[in-house]
């Protein structure tokens, strides 16, 4: 008796120190660091679903990276790969397609509680709250990401 106390005792702690560690927290990117959507707060977050083969993502690409340059100080731009690509030819992927913005290397929308739309590209918009605005489908562009960027802000200042 004495032992099998003393053995639950000794898994619950291993258990607690487990789930109490300094555990990584966030999402994995593909450079090796890791990003947590609590620390974005502020920020407006578009997660961009793409693939290798899909030429509207090809097209877009460049436009999400130039919309990124243009409004870091207000929005963080990140990439999934919609096939679940990993490792060395995800980098490679992202490097020929000339991505610019961060890869995530799993899927967040759970996060956010999100449906596939199963259309790429595909784009989640998370306002600087922190909450899940929409889904824009379709490639996008730095003109229209601009006036999405101002109508969040715009609504942002009325609810203050």
């Amino acid at each position: 008796m004495k032992h099998s106390a003393m053995r639950l005792l000794t898994t619950l702690l291993l258990l607690t120190a487990i789930g109490c560690s300094d555990g990584e927290q966030g999402y994995a990117l593909l450079d090796g660091g890791r990003i947590d959507f609590d620390q974005l707060h502020g920020k407006v977050v578009l997660i961009n679903y793409w693939a290798e083969w899909c030429k509207p993502c090809r097209e877009e690409i460049p436009e999400l990276n130039e919309f990124q340059r243009s409004h870091s100080d207000r929005v963080q731009l990140l990439a999934v790969n919609f096939d679940g690509v990993t490792g060395e030819a995800l980098k490679q992927q992202a490097a020929a397609l000339g991505i610019d913005f961060p890869v995530l290397l799993d899927d967040p929308r759970q996060h956010f509680n999100v449906k596939p739309s199963g259309v790429l590209p595909e784009t989640l918009v998370i306002d600087a709250a922190g909450n899940y605005r929409q889904v824009l489908l379709g490639p996008q562009t730095e003109e229209k990401l601009s006036a999405l960027l101002e109508q969040l802000s715009n609504e942002s200042a009325t609810d203050q």
